[in-house]
């Protein structure tokens, strides 16, 4: 699926959003909830927008079951929703830091469960402290960065629901 046109999408339904942080958001909501329904993210974007753009409502949904699909399965494709690699990094890095923004707002406002282990907290406040990460960057070094970053969070997501999922499951067997 194609950023740009996602992105466009997103900003024209809510100009303060990007799909990077709207992705973040759905990633968030199916960590809580692999079952959740796309209208329940649908409407969390429009929620500060009078604008309606139901012709591109179904790229939103297919963005969505995507990202559940992904996240769902064993072999390991889940990956954030950003600029692709021929991007500026500087725009990349931003997009990473809506999308750690996104992520942690669905974590706030989804969660009923306050009993995170150690290791999940200590993934949250990492992912918090992308928030804060430099858009001033460039070469190879920042690059690399770059990379080790977004491969952690792939892997910190999937742990993430995981444990969620397993918790979820132990308040309701």
């Amino acid at each position: 699926m194609a950023y740009n046109a996602c992105n466009a999408i997103i900003l024209e339904i809510d100009p303060e959003l990007s799909a990077a942080e709207a992705h973040g958001m759905a990633t968030g909501l199916l960590c809580i909830n692999e079952h959740a329904e796309s209208d329940v993210w649908i409407s969390e974007i429009k929620a500060n927008s009078p604008t309606t753009v139901e012709n591109d409502e179904s790229i939103l949904v297919r963005l969505f079951n995507e990202t559940q699909k992904l996240l769902i399965n064993d072999e390991f494709e889940f990956d954030l929703f950003l600029p692709d690699d021929d991007q500026e990094l500087s725009l990349q890095t931003e997009a990473l830091k809506n999308w750690c923004r996104g992520f942690l707002y669905s974590m706030g406002s989804v969660n009923t469960t306050t009993s995170f282990s150690k290791d999940a907290i200590e993934i949250l406040r990492d992912i918090a402290e992308f928030t804060k990460l430099d858009t001033e960057v460039a070469g190879e070094e920042d690059e690399e960065a770059f990379m080790e970053i977004t491969e952690y969070l792939r892997s910190a997501v999937l742990l993430l629901k995981a444990e969620l999922m397993h918790n979820n499951e132990a308040i309701n067997p």
